[in-house]
């Protein structure tokens, strides 16, 4: 796991190069288990 600062409030994460997830697109900070549930899919 890497944390990679950014500002203006982007929030995304991202496995092996894909983002699953982006609080830019959604306008939404995600819960972390809404997060694992992604990780777990794949």
């Amino acid at each position: 796991m890497e944390l990679i600062p950014s500002s203006g409030g982007k929030f995304e994460v991202t496995v092996n190069g894909e983002t699953i997830y982006s609080k830019k697109e959604t306008g939404v900070f995600p819960k972390a288990e809404d997060i694992i549930a992604q990780l777990e899919g794949k």
